[in-house]
């Protein structure tokens, strides 16, 4: 009997150290922010802890089913009954704390994402505003270009029709000096016309002079 009763109190130390753990870890879940991995690392040692609880409840149940008195059956019948009821209450505090764990990770990580999302969002605003940049100064080099092009070529015009109005200076000169040279060629011939006119007529009228 002495022997028996070391054995239950042993058993029920391991029932209460595996209930101890199964409790922490559940804490650990319901403090758990990510990743997936670390949270898929805690249920699996819960798993292995109830596991191992119900083997020893087990153990404590046919222990109790080969006690001699009567009376201690029941005793120890009951504390199976208190430690099944205990590992069904720990259970569903586990899947609450997991699923609990589950929806803060989801909900950092869609943060994440959308945080991510923003930065690409701002990235890519910024490449716009700098290509906006860059068109606007292509687009003005390219005005710059132009009008300088323009004016060069406007000014080899200028310089094309400097040359023409200098030539044409030139001729007007040369045939302004023409004209005076040719308006006294003229004024002199008829002036000998005149002369040669008025000397015939003096021949003809005053023949004695």
């Amino acid at each position: 009997m002495a022997s028996s009763d070391v054995h239950v109190r042993i058993c029920e130390q391991e029932i209460l150290k595996y209930d101890l753990e199964i409790k922490a870890l559940i804490q650990d879940i319901t403090e758990c922010t990510g990743p997936q991995s670390k949270l898929t690392e805690l249920n699996a040692e819960v798993k292995k802890d109830f596991h191992n609880l119900r083997l020893r409840i087990q153990d404590l149940e046919l222990m109790a089913m080969e006690q001699d008195r009567e009376s201690d059956k029941q005793i120890i019948i009951s504390q199976v009954e208190g430690h099944r009821k205990q590992m069904l209450s720990n259970q569903t505090v586990w899947r609450k704390a997991n699923l609990a764990s589950k929806l803060s990770i989801d909900n950092m990580e869609k943060q994440a994402l959308l945080s991510g999302a923003d930065a690409i969002s701002i990235m890519i605003s910024k490449l716009s505003g700098d290509y906006t940049v860059y068109f606007h100064v292509m687009v003005t080099i390219y005005i710059l270009s132009t009008s300088s092009r323009t004016i060069q070529e406007t000014n080899d015009e200028f310089k094309n029709m400097t040359g023409t109005i200098q030539l044409g200076r030139k001729l007007i000169t040369k045939y302004n000096r023409r004209e005076l040279t040719d308006k006294l060629l003229i004024f002199l011939a008829l002036a000998l016309f005149l002369a040669t006119v008025l000397y015939i007529l003096k021949k003809r009228l005053f023949p004695f002079l």
